[in-house]
């Protein structure tokens, strides 16, 4: 007799109709705050771990300066960027992802490469990657995500099950899931490994024209990872290896630098573009948008004190200045939510006035008030509230950023162009990678998936030969599988596929 299916609800019971795609204006975005089932489930998931943070839980950070090298003032009115030459003090914060705060430097995970500019018109904070990709594309589906790259809730092991199990019926994944198995995925040093926006932003000029962007920043010293067993190693050797060489670089007087680059995109070109622009998992080739350097950072100078300025640093994708600003990336539209939502509960209402966090370059004016650690003088006697007649700060019209167009009803929209999920992941095996390259992902791939169940085994592998045949013979050989099931998997659509391996 098989048991009654059970029914997904929110905390209060009510049923819920698809947790897979947030509820958006058309097709391309944005997502709308009226999507109270996103809102809960981030806000929840969010206030999972106390303190640690939940994500990025290991890092380490230090002081430096970025100045401008190109006139980019066509493209974006941030003053920071208004003037070739111009410097700008920024605080980085690089991490393992997935670890938890003791964990090793040399796993193989994504890594955090988070930059606050601390300019005159406010903190401006790139919140990014080690990769220029990530691995899902709608908010709805990331506290998922993150709890398969945690701990088993009965066993409290890392799971390959789960791990696998979620890729596997997630097939966008596939694009970063090839890069964090290559070596990529296991960075010799923070000072050996690029930094991405991964994301696209707005930039928009005094004349009130907008264009679509992407960061790059690359590494002066050369890009170096590990292989698997050079990682393995590092792990028993040192596992806070890229923590003390950051530390002792800086110290030595290596300063690390990275020439920061920009891709361009104007909204005509983004609106025929053969990839939809603001999926996170998706790279804007360079070969059809070529990237411009803009600016070059050095880290000069480490924290005095690791907790009040490396734990206690906090960075959101929605701390903007006039001249940059969000774009439709569902993502990031979650983000620029959920970053704020979880420092408040880490580190309370008032986060912002830890040292490391406020802003120096600029002043804060605003109404709000009282709370947990207000350790300024909470306003004075000014007023608390707006409008008033007793000479409170109000809003500047010239902040405002130009407007752009939104159509489409309001509902939760599946991605339309499945098929792209594995053009990009299979032009990274053909092209991108050496055969030595190659070899490494597939043995490190098989390494971790030879973990998890066959069935599940079977249903990744079918992806991996979506995006590139020989890719899934590679892992389909290694694991021992049938090669021609795997084919047969792969001929399938990701419902078929699940369906057959559940």
């Amino acid at each position: 007799m098989t048991q009654e299916k059970k029914k997904l609800t929110n905390n209060f019971g009510a049923p819920i109709d698809d947790d897979q795609n947030s509820v958006t204006a058309g097709d391309a975005g944005p997502v709308l705050m009226q999507d109270v089932h996103l809102l809960e489930k981030l806000s929840h998931f969010d206030r999972e771990r106390i303190p640690e943070r939940v994500v990025h839980a290991k890092g380490a950070g230090a002081y430096g300066v970025f100045e401008v090298a190109a006139d980019v003032t066509k493209y974006t009115k941030a003053k920071f960027l208004s003037a070739v030459g111009k410097r700008t003090e920024v605080f980085v914060r690089f991490s393992t992802v997935g670890g938890e705060k003791g964990s090793a430097d040399a796993e193989r995970d994504p890594r955090g490469f988070a930059v606050k500019f601390y300019t005159e018109e406010g903190n401006y904070d790139m919140v990014g990657n080690n990769t220029p990709v990530f691995f899902i594309r709608d908010p709805l589906k990331f506290p998922d995500f993150i709890h398969t790259q945690k701990r088993n809730p009965a066993t409290n092991l890392k799971d390959p099950d789960m791990f696998w199990d979620f890729l596997s019926l997630t097939p966008e994944s596939i694009h970063q899931v090839s890069i964090l198995f290559s070596d990529r995925g296991t960075p010799k040093t923070y000072r050996n490994m690029n930094g991405y926006s991964s994301h696209t932003f707005k930039w928009y000029n005094a004349k009130g024209e907008y264009f679509w962007v992407k960061y790059h920043f690359k590494t002066e010293q050369g890009i170096q990872n590990f292989a698997a067993a050079e990682a393995d190693a590092m792990k028993s050797k040192d596992p806070d290896h890229a923590t003390r060489d950051l530390s002792d670089a800086i110290k030595r007087g290596e300063h690390p630098a990275w020439r920061v680059e920009v891709q361009i995109m104007t909204p005509e070109q983004a609106a025929k573009y053969r990839f939809n622009p603001f999926d996170v998992t998706k790279v804007w080739p360079h070969a059809d948008v070529p990237p411009i350097t803009i600016g070059r950072m050095v880290l000069n100078r480490n924290p005095e004190n690791y907790f009040a300025e490396v734990e206690q640093s906090a960075f959101s994708p929605a701390n903007f200045v006039p001249g940059i600003a969000a774009s439709p990336d569902k993502m990031l539209q979650g983000r620029l939510f959920s970053y704020h939502d979880t420092h408040r509960h880490r580190l309370g209402p008032n986060y912002h006035l830890i040292p490391v966090n406020a802003p120096k370059a600029a002043v804060m004016n605003n109404y709000q008030r009282d709370g947990f650690m207000r350790v300024d003088n909470n306003g004075g006697g000014a007023p608390n509230y707006y409008p008033n007649s007793f000479g409170g700060p109000a809003p500047d019209p010239a902040a405002s950023e130009p407007p752009f167009d939104v159509t489409g009803k309001a509902a939760r929209r599946k991605y339309t162009h499945l098929n792209d999920d594995f053009v990009q992941a299979g032009d990274l095996y053909r092209k991108a990678m050496t055969d030595k390259d190659r070899d490494h992902l597939v043995n490190n791939v098989v390494g971790h998936l030879g973990g998890a169940q066959k069935r599940i085994q079977l249903r990744q592998t079918a992806i991996f030969y979506k995006a590139d045949k020989e890719y899934g013979r590679g892992v389909a050989r290694g694991l021992k599988l049938d090669e021609k099931e795997v084919e047969r998997l792969a001929a399938m659509t990701q419902e078929e596929r699940a369906r057959a391996t559940a």
